[in-house]
């Protein structure tokens, strides 16, 4: 007989974790509000609009995380591979026309009627991670094979990552590749196989950024803005501008000036 291991009695939640990540929501709450309230009024006749979504999502997180405080993560491991089939599914939807949302040159959105749009790759993150980590746990010892562990975990993230970049996403692809090659290598990897995944990971964006001609350009612009100061290096030196009049204390909540309309997605991309 095989002996089945007894449940391990639920740990203490560790609540400085919890406390910092109502902070950090709190204070996230604050600094939308302070970013967005010029371009709420100026788009939707309301300063509160764009932190009322946030708050409305802040909410729907928090129970989300308080119900799955109470969850055993085996029942994660259970149900990990229709999880991750729901993210390949939602990932291919996103790329077929008049179905994904296009925006920007991208098509990253599935749109849900009167819902706001869903971001298949935001749950391809957590997706991966719980079935990279459900994977790991039942390979075991043979993570540390060729065969067996890298060339399966490749074909797996590869997929993932490859779906992402059609959209195209680099950022985001990027953010799992390196989030998935963690969990390998705390899984017990060999070295030499994660450096040479590493490696491969350093080429294959090198290239990827050689051959495409928006993500080169956005290099350029990063190093050197100036060269194109209404062009692609825009948005860098009004975030240049913003930083430097603020200095490292700030203006102060809501007294940026570069939020009316300077920085583009002063909001979002631009918040910091």
């Amino acid at each position: 007989m095989v002996a089945v291991p007894s449940r391990r009695p639920a740990g203490k939640p560790d609540y400085w974790i919890l406390f910092v990540a109502v902070a950090l929501t709190a204070i996230g709450l604050m600094a939308v509000y302070s970013a967005s309230f010029a371009i709420g009024y100026w788009d939707f006749h309301d300063v509160n609009y764009f932190v009322t979504k946030q708050a409305i999502s802040a909410a729907g997180g928090m129970v989300l995380l308080v119900f799955f405080w109470q969850v055993d993560y085996n029942f994660l491991r259970r149900f990990s591979p229709v999880i991750m089939l729901l993210s390949l599914t939602s990932l291919l939807v996103v790329l077929v026309p008049h179905v994904g949302v296009r925006s920007n040159g991208a098509n990253r959105w599935i749109s849900l009627g009167p819902l706001p749009p869903l971001e298949p790759s935001e749950f391809a993150k957590l997706a991966m991670v719980i079935y990279i980590a459900a994977w790991l746990a039942a390979k075991g010892d043979q993570v540390k094979q060729f065969s067996l562990g890298v060339v399966p975990f490749i074909m797996m993230v590869g997929l993932v990552a490859g779906l992402i970049l059609l959209e195209p996403d680099m950022g985001t692809a990027i953010v799992i590749m390196l989030t998935t090659t963690t969990l390998f290598f705390v899984a017990g990897a060999s070295l030499r196989h994660v450096l040479t995944l590493a490696l491969a990971g350093v080429a294959g964006g090198a290239l990827l950024i050689i051959f495409e001609g928006y993500r080169s350009s956005r290099l350029i612009a990063f190093l050197d803005p100036e060269k194109d100061p209404a062009g692609a290096g825009f948005h860098i030196l009004q975030l240049l501008i913003a930083l430097g009049s603020g200095g490292l204390g700030g203006l102060g909540l809501g007294a940026s000036r570069q939020q009316f309309f300077y920085v583009p997605g002063a909001h979002t991309d631009g918040l910091f």
